[in-house]
């Protein structure tokens, strides 16, 4: 496939649609520092600081190793629909300038971007054709979660060391591949209802999550290339345990979408796990989890779904007191 987005944009097959994820410039890179600056100094501090580093390159963020293996895949002649990052980043042109600049020192095939100016870039989602945000404003993610988009917010920590070109992405099921209809259950009525709930729904499909989108634009990338030998790997790691396996099962089998490792563990605790998976980011709906996660690998929370409303609710409450 060709390599510039200037020159060509990455070819569609059979009227499939290129993968776009929008990124924010400190999810793609280490901004601790300038941002600590503008968070004790202000506005003009930080914009004079950019403005005079622009030439001294940033460090690569916690999503920095993720966006390169996308990238990566546009870079063979395998004819599959391709992958576009576009930086979505509250900077203005002038200060972004430097976040470009070492853009193209690594060589990433960044070449859209929307420089907001403090404003939410999330309201270009739509125009840009964009599927997914990828971001550290947890704000911007849930109002793109609102408007229907997949967006998760990347926490604090550090991304896997698998040096593999292999592009690895987990998922956690429900609220995230799946509704939150079955875990709803679970949080009002406790787990024997919903293990007997999901024993006499087995099959019937679980409804679609915010990333079910995301799960089939990979399994249709995934689906030019042989099984054997395939730059992607996908995995569900779950909460769940059996019997209530089966329905995830049947529902994937459903959709036609393949997953190929699924582990259920039963409450078990998903960082080791995931370290052992080697996953390049994995998306999951609750924090408990999420903190597990981001002490071994690249973790993002998509705050959707009961467990979040609960919190908020909870939040809220304390607020008015």
């Amino acid at each position: 496939m060709k390599n510039s987005l200037s020159s060509e944009q990455p070819r569609q097959q059979d009227g499939d649609k290129v993968l776009v994820i929008g990124i924010s410039s400190r999810a793609l890179f280490d901004l601790r520092e300038s941002h600590k600056l503008f968070d004790e100094t202000g506005l003009a501090a930080y914009s004079k600081y950019q403005v005079a580093n622009e030439n001294v390159y940033l460090e690569p963020g916690v999503a920095f190793p993720l966006v390169r293996k996308l990238l990566a895949l546009n870079d063979d002649e395998v004819e599959h629909p391709g992958v576009e990052v576009i930086l979505m980043s509250r900077n203005s042109a002038d200060t972004g300038l430097r976040i470009f600049n070492t853009i193209e020192h690594y060589g990433l095939k960044i070449e859209r971007a929307a420089f907001t100016n403090g404003e939410s870039p999330y309201k270009y989602m739509s125009a840009f054709g964009t599927d997914l945000l990828l971001s550290t404003n947890a704000e911007d993610v849930r109002k793109a979660l609102e408007k229907g988009y997949a967006a998760a917010t990347i926490l604090p920590g550090s991304a896997a060391s698998r040096e593999s070109g292999q592009l690895r992405i987990a998922f956690d099921g429900d609220a995230v591949i799946f509704s939150d209809e079955a875990e709803r259950v679970f949080q009002q009525h406790g787990l024997d209802a919903f293990a007997s709930s999901e024993r006499q729904a087995a099959k019937q499909p679980l409804s679609g999550g915010p990333f079910k989108p995301v799960l089939e634009a990979l399994h249709k990338i995934q689906s030019a290339y042989p099984i054997t030998d395939n730059p992607i790997r996908t995995a569900l790691v779950t909460a769940r345990s059996a019997p209530a396996h089966k329905r995830v099962v049947l529902t994937l089998r459903e959709w036609g979408i393949r997953i190929d490792e699924a582990l259920f563990l039963g409450g078990r605790s998903k960082g080791e796990f995931l370290k052992a998976f080697g996953a390049d980011i994995f998306f999951d709906d609750q924090r408990l989890h999420t903190e597990s996660a981001s002490a071994h690998v690249a973790t993002a929370h998509v705050p959707t779904g009961i467990a979040n409303e609960q919190k908020k609710a909870k939040k809220g409450s304390g607020s008015r007191t």
